[in-house]
């Protein structure tokens, strides 16, 4: 993944004597997914334009255990949680920064009742305090008055509360912001959450994916904005099911503002 600067990791940094300001989480999906590399991607070169002091683990990194949580294995999550946090620990990480929900939520909080205590923040959140202490700023751009419609993902959203950090961004990015009925906490899922991504389908009408994404398109939007990979990866498909995927575009809130601040 060419970036055109260096990424250091917290190895690194441990052997120079010193400890990130934030660690940048990247999980499983921005590690390995094509889409949602490119998020991966869109986030670190912000950092990096901010002059942010951060660090990832590299092939220190495993998963948080979040869908084996939610399938029920118990065991395996814990046995991956707490390798982690040796490794975290191991560290002295205590920021973490995270591009996605199901990370965000299992390591602030389910890690600390395994010995794992860090402040963690939602990239979105991370993106609304960038903006709030002057370090990103916007005239104008491509986004300008431009429809958006935003998807409530619903490990940041109903399980955390977040609603407004992913809304002032968009705010701040000058879009016409036009919400789908369903939204906030009374929010609809993209049909991925709970380890629904790695399983089939159960009998019904309709695919939970496509019943979102006939939502989003239908306010007109020209962009669904989402922060959340496998959000991205359900609404895609929706999209794509619809033949709209030449008018209507998914972009994660990272990739918004990279296009607006000309990052990538």
């Amino acid at each position: 993944m060419s970036l055109g600067f260096e990424i250091k990791t917290a190895a690194q940094y441990a052997a120079e004597g010193k400890t990130p300001e934030v660690l940048f989480y990247v999980g499983c999906a921005g590690s390995f997914d094509e889409r949602a590399q490119k998020i991966t991607k869109a986030f670190a070169k912000i950092l990096h334009h901010c002059n942010i002091d951060f660090a990832i683990l590299g092939n220190e990194e495993g998963c948080t255990g979040d869908p084996a949580k939610r399938a029920g294995n118990e065991f395996l999550f814990q046995m991956q949680a707490m390798n982690n946090i040796a490794v975290l620990n191991g560290y002295g990480i205590t920021n973490i920064v995270t591009t996605c929900p199901h990370c965000f939520n299992t390591l602030k909080n389910e890690y600390p009742s395994l010995g794992g205590h860090y402040k963690v923040i939602h990239h979105t959140q991370f993106l609304q305090n960038l903006i709030n202490e002057g370090k990103l700023k916007f005239e104008g751009g491509p986004f300008k008055g431009k429809k958006i419609t935003y998807h409530d993902s619903c490990y940041l959203g109903r399980a955390n509360g977040e609603y407004m950090a992913p809304r002032a961004v968009l705010e701040v990015l000058d879009a016409e912001l036009i919400e789908m009925k369903r939204c906030k906490s009374n929010g609809f899922c993209c049909g991925a959450g709970g380890a629904q991504m790695f399983k089939e389908a159960e009998k019904g009408n309709k695919e939970v994916n496509i019943e979102r994404a006939e939502e989003a398109v239908s306010t007109g939007a020209s962009i669904v904005a989402a922060n959340c990979p496998f959000c991205m990866t359900m609404l895609r498909d929706g999209v794509k099911h619809q033949n709209k995927e030449s008018e209507v575009e998914v972009l994660d809130l990272a990739e918004l503002v990279a296009k607006a601040k000309d990052l990538i």
